[in-house]
């Protein structure tokens, strides 16, 4: 079992294999994942094209249900999505009719939550993710990155144990990619949730993370369950420094 601490999991994945049925026959995506997430702790994946790592997600996240294996979720089988796991995708998938304030208030709305609640509770997450005064625009207003800040507060405003991340960056430029890097783990640091994010990215993915899991080709397994000890906070010269590139050439090396 490939596991982070001897604390309990807040999630645990047990021999997980899933396939995708089509006009040719079954396609193997997943093959006997079996991985543990630890409360608290920030948890990268990465691995080629097709490697599965957004179906593992989206199975841990009760999105799908896998093919085999199972998912546990705080000791419960994960049979769908709970309101304790946010999500947060490479397309930030705001309203356009719906302000800022408006998207943000949407988990909860959707729970019926009190309005003055739903609304207070965006409104933190507004000055959290540093876009006051713009409550009032709507997404077609933002940039890429605003809009990016949006959906990361609308995944956060219910205070989820789980926060799942599918390259939600992937479409940015490397400099404001950057700097949502540090907003995101300025973020986890405050509200301390559980993290996977999806990324093809090995670099960005030894700097936000704990521990890095890299999955081989089609059908994606597990082949390294990496350890990234190095100091928080992280700053952005840490990307250049021998021990992260150290660590970007280790989990390369197990990609090849």
């Amino acid at each position: 079992m490939i596991s982070a601490t001897s604390r309990p999991p807040l999630l645990l994945a047990e021999h997980v294999s899933h396939r995708f049925v089509g006009p040719d026959g079954a396609v193997g995506v997943l093959t006997d994942i079996t991985l543990v997430l630890a409360p608290g702790e920030f948890v990268a994946i990465v691995g080629p094209s097709g490697s599965g790592k957004t179906t593992l997600l989206r199975i841990l996240g009760g999105l799908i249900r896998p093919a085999e294996g199972r998912v546990l979720f705080d000791g419960q089988p994960l049979t769908r999505p709970p309101a304790d796991i946010g999500f947060a995708f490479q397309q930030p998938t705001l309203l356009p009719w719906r302000t800022v304030l408006q998207n943000i208030m949407l988990p909860l709305e959707v729970r019926n939550a009190p309005h003055a609640e739903a609304e207070a509770g965006a409104r933190e997450m507004i000055e959290l993710v540093g876009l006051a005064g713009f409550e009032q625009a709507q997404p077609a207003a933002l940039s890429g990155g605003m809009q990016q800040r949006v959906a990361l507060a609308r995944a956060l405003i219910g205070s989820p144990r789980l926060l799942l991340l599918d390259e939600p960056f992937g479409a940015l430029d490397v400099i404001l990619r950057g700097e949502l890097n540090l907003e995101l783990l300025r973020l986890w640091k405050a509200r301390r949730p559980t993290v996977a994010l999806v990324t093809h990215d090995i670099g960005e993915a030894v700097f936000v993370a704990d521990r890095v899991l890299a999955l081989s080709r089609r059908p994606g397994r597990i082949v390294a369950n990496v350890p990234i000890e190095l100091p928080r906070p992280r700053t952005p010269d840490l990307r250049y420094t021998p021990a992260a590139q150290a660590y970007v050439k280790r989990l390369w090396q197990a990609l090849a």
